[in-house]
């Protein structure tokens, strides 16, 4: 019990801390040794799986190992993060990640089974998804301004179509209604494709969709593109203006979407997980098939992912209070 079997245990802890400052470096490098999944809260062929599954092909490639794209829907992507922040931190669950449910539910929702902020690891930033106002061919107006007046003499009497509790198209109307002051009537759906077969049908009037899904029926002469939601036009539709050019300055508005991991997660993973995602965001062939569908790709580190993640968040917050938007049942 004297100094000696002391110094050997301090000396065997020494030994110990060489050993695992040794290996935890060489864990990380040798990541992955198996299969990866990916949870995407939303069912495939939206927005957030077509995503999802274009990154992972890529990711796959580049880690050597296969990334498994698992679809988990339900309750507007809040399973899908549940199932997400559930899982261990160990660099072999990542989830797609959507403005919706990392910055929005968290202001609509008082019992979400996730906390945005302290239940993931950020891996970066990946795209915006810029919308499309689009009206019913039966509106009696030719462009946002017009639309705006319509509105302004019949209060309450368009209707719009809201694609999932605290999604972009209801935000994006939410916010055009702010800034424009005037009364619109929500209808709520599951899902675009019924809102744009009502559209069609002038059951509804107005509705702010995704791009790909919208543009087809315009093109067609089915509905009627009067703007985009994002700061600057798309590529896609140069001659539709923006909100902003319509008269409302202060709009802007792109649905986001970044990959994540669950809290825990070793940092030395997540750089290299971030060091792959940013390498396949500037592949050309990766660009070339996302930006047709209206993805504008956008990368970060980790550090700037976290940061903005917050930032939305606080905007978001204060949006939905001073407008009194409440989760529909």
């Amino acid at each position: 019990m004297g100094k000696q079997p002391f110094a050997r245990c301090i000396a065997a802890a020494a030994l110990a801390a060489v050993g695992f400052a040794a290996t935890a470096p060489a864990s990380a490098q040798d990541y992955p040794t198996k299969p990866v999944r990916m949870i995407v809260g939303y069912p495939p062929g939206g927005v957030v799986d077509i995503l999802g599954r274009v990154v992972a092909e890529r990711l796959s490639e580049r880690l050597g190992q296969t990334v498994i794209v698992e679809n988990h829907p339900g309750a507007s992507g809040i399973v899908g993060n549940r199932v997400a922040a559930q899982a261990e931190g160990d660099g072999y669950t990542l989830l797609m990640g959507y403005f919706s449910t990392l910055a929005v539910h968290p202001s609509l929702y008082k019992d979400l089974p996730y906390d945005p902020v302290k239940d993931y690891a950020p891996i970066g930033r990946i795209a915006t998804t810029p919308l499309i106002l689009v009206v019913s061919p039966k509106v009696q107006a030719n462009n946002l301004r017009e639309l705006i007046d319509l509105a302004k003499s019949r209060p309450g009497r368009l209707n719009y179509g809201a694609t999932g509790n605290g999604s972009g198209a209801p935000l994006a109307a939410e916010l055009l209604k702010q800034l424009a002051g005037i009364q619109m009537t929500q209808i709520p759906y599951k899902g675009s494709a019924p809102a744009l077969t009502d559209l069609q049908g002038d059951h509804i009037q107005v509705l702010f969709d995704a791009l790909p899904s919208a543009l087809p029926l315009v093109n067609g002469g089915k509905l009627r593109a009067f703007a985009v939601t994002d700061a600057t036009r798309s590529a896609l539709v140069p001659d539709v203006p923006t909100v902003a050019e319509s008269g409302f300055p202060n709009y802007q508005f792109a649905p986001w979407l970044g990959l994540l991991a669950p809290q825990g997660t070793p940092p030395a993973i997540v750089e290299r997980l971030n060091t792959e995602l940013n390498a396949v965001l500037a592949m050309p062939e990766v660009a070339k098939k996302l930006t047709p569908l209206g993805y504008q790709l956008k990368g970060s580190s980790p550090q700037e992912f976290a940061a903005f993640i917050k930032s939305e968040r606080a905007r978001w917050a204060k949006f939905i209070a001073d407008a009194g938007i409440k989760a529909k049942e």
